[in-house]
């Protein structure tokens, strides 16, 4: 088949799209500190603005020394007043859009702005930089000769005061260009529905009668539609329904416990999988190269970033660093300034640089979404590789997990009970248990210090959960669909106890 004219366009927007980027590659710390100082100079007659004397901020020092970090809940009262139609308060554009998000710790929805600028220059500037780096890596590529099959969430958009909001995914496809629209499946109208179940059936009726060459969205729900499509359809793979399928890009969650499965249905060793890092407040990095689990930090989306050491997070010596002084093999939570007016804003998210020429990262995991409760710092990338390892030796299959602290009572020692839901489990859960304790310890020296002659923690607690539990607790939590995701790691007994109680 011939490659369409429409792959000739995109190679010239990539020739000229590649120049900007080999920019911050080439300068990525200047972008950087240019980048502060347009978005200080643009929001300096704001509220915040005159709040903080942007006018005469001129470097990262005096704007470090001036603006405090913030969390949500310290942003909450400003979003609440932009959301009743108020505007020039963080931001110099009126804010039409927010992105409801009620992420995984928390039960209250988020409202993070979503302006003009970030539609435009973060969130649909990194898509067509996805397919362009796509496409400068695999030049025979036939991606444009079909569709891209999109999940998105399943919440519509509600109108409030002159704004509206709803799940990033659906913002992004109510506003996105006719480009995008015609190059994509199912429909708007089948992708904004709300009722999560019936949407899935609607999109597995719509999309296998076209020449779908391309996947894109989160892992653990996308699995749940394409096993959908193979079961109304029969087949035994996804190349019998759309032979001319060639890359999945995904984002939200880890990919490691889902990979095998995907290779089940995909059994082609030339498919390709490309990994985003997005989110609500903004687009940040992109895979840009093949077969390759590193993420490139894209400097020119319109966010400033800066870094704070997980060894001195919360703490009274808390550490904020820029993008210039980051190590490598160093875990950092994550702050950011955006064109949406967040000023020096927590996300909540950890990452792990791999390299810094240029700068490349890892996502290893939440500041939330980890266990401490007995000095061992275990993080969502020690269990995601830990699990990985243990299900290759055991040939098992995981379908979702969590896990939490089993607390010291009087003598007993503490532990981590995990509630795996298996789609094939190992036959002997112990020997999964011994082969998955002895990994985290190889991975994590404070774990394995603690679980040194069972001195601290015992051994793990290995629960099998039913099948769908995880998938029946989220639809009871009103949790379906999107970037909805069960917590991993917590440091309480939350989730654990409802899922155990779930369980039963």
């Amino acid at each position: 088949m011939p490659i369409p004219i429409v792959n000739s366009i995109a190679s010239w927007f990539l020739k000229k799209r590649f120049h900007q980027i080999e920019l911050f590659l080439k300068y990525p710390n200047e972008v950087q500190q240019e980048l502060l100082l347009q978005l200080i100079n643009k929001a300096k007659d704001t509220e915040i603005g005159k709040q903080y004397g942007f006018e005469s901020i001129t470097d990262y020092k005096t704007f470090a020394e001036r603006v405090p970090i913030s969390t949500y809940e310290e942003y909450q009262q400003n979003i609440e007043r932009s959301r009743l139609g108020e505007n020039n308060i963080f931001w110099p554009q009126p804010i039409k859009w927010f992105a409801k998000s009620s992420g995984t710790t928390n039960a209250k929805s988020k409202f993070i702005p979503v302006s003009e600028d970030s539609l435009e220059d973060c969130h649909y500037a990194a898509s067509k930089d996805l397919l362009c780096m796509y496409l400068n890596n695999n030049e025979n590529s036939q991606l444009f000769t079909g569709k891209s099959l999109r999940l998105g969430g399943s919440k519509e958009l509600y109108k409030e005061n002159g704004t509206t909001f709803g799940d990033l995914s659906a913002i992004l496809i109510d506003n996105m260009p006719f480009w995008a629209e015609f190059s994509s499946t199912p429909s708007n109208k089948v992708s904004l529905m709300s009722n999560w179940e019936e949407k899935m059936q609607a999109i597995v009726d719509e999309t296998i009668q076209e020449n779908v060459t391309s996947l894109a969205g989160v892992p653990s729900w996308m699995l749940v539609l394409l096993n959908n499509v193979l079961e109304t359809t029969g087949k035994n793979n996804l190349f019998d329904i759309w032979p001319n399928l060639e890359v999945y890009f995904h984002g939200g969650v880890s990919f490691l416990p889902y990979k095998e499965q995907y290779k089940n249905i995909l059994p082609k060793k030339d498919f390709r999988y490309y990994e985003i890092y997005n989110a609500s407040e903004g687009f940040f990095a992109i895979q840009d190269q093949n077969n390759s689990s590193e993420l490139l930090l894209m400097l020119d989306y319109g966010i400033f970033y800066e870094f704070i050491p997980m060894d001195t997070y919360s703490t009274t010596n808390e550490k904020i660093i820029p993008l210039s002084e980051v190590e490598t093999d160093k875990n950092y939570a994550v702050v950011i300034t955006t064109n949406a007016g967040l000023w020096r804003y927590k996300i909540g998210d950890t990452v792990r640089f791999t390299s810094t020429n240029p700068y490349r990262i890892k996502v290893s995991g939440r500041t939330k979404h980890h266990i401490n409760a007995f000095g061992e710092e275990l993080i969502i990338e020690n269990a995601e590789d830990a699990l990985k390892k243990v299900c290759k030796k055991t040939k098992a299959e995981i379908v979702d997990y969590t896990a939490a602290p089993i607390f010291m009572k009087g003598k007993e020692k503490g532990a981590h009970e995990w509630l795996i839901e298996f789609k094939k489990p190992p036959t002997d859960i112990n020997y999964f248990n011994e082969l998955f304790d002895n990994a985290l310890k190889a991975l994590n020296s404070d774990y394995e210090a603690k679980r040194y002659n069972n001195m601290t923690l015992n051994k793990p607690t290995i629960h099998i959960a039913r099948e769908q539990l995880f998938y029946d607790w989220l639809k009871q939590n009103n949790k379906l669909g999107g970037q909805h995701k069960v917590p991993r790691l917590s440091n309480n007994r939350d989730y654990m106890d409802a899922l155990l109680d779930l369980n039963k």
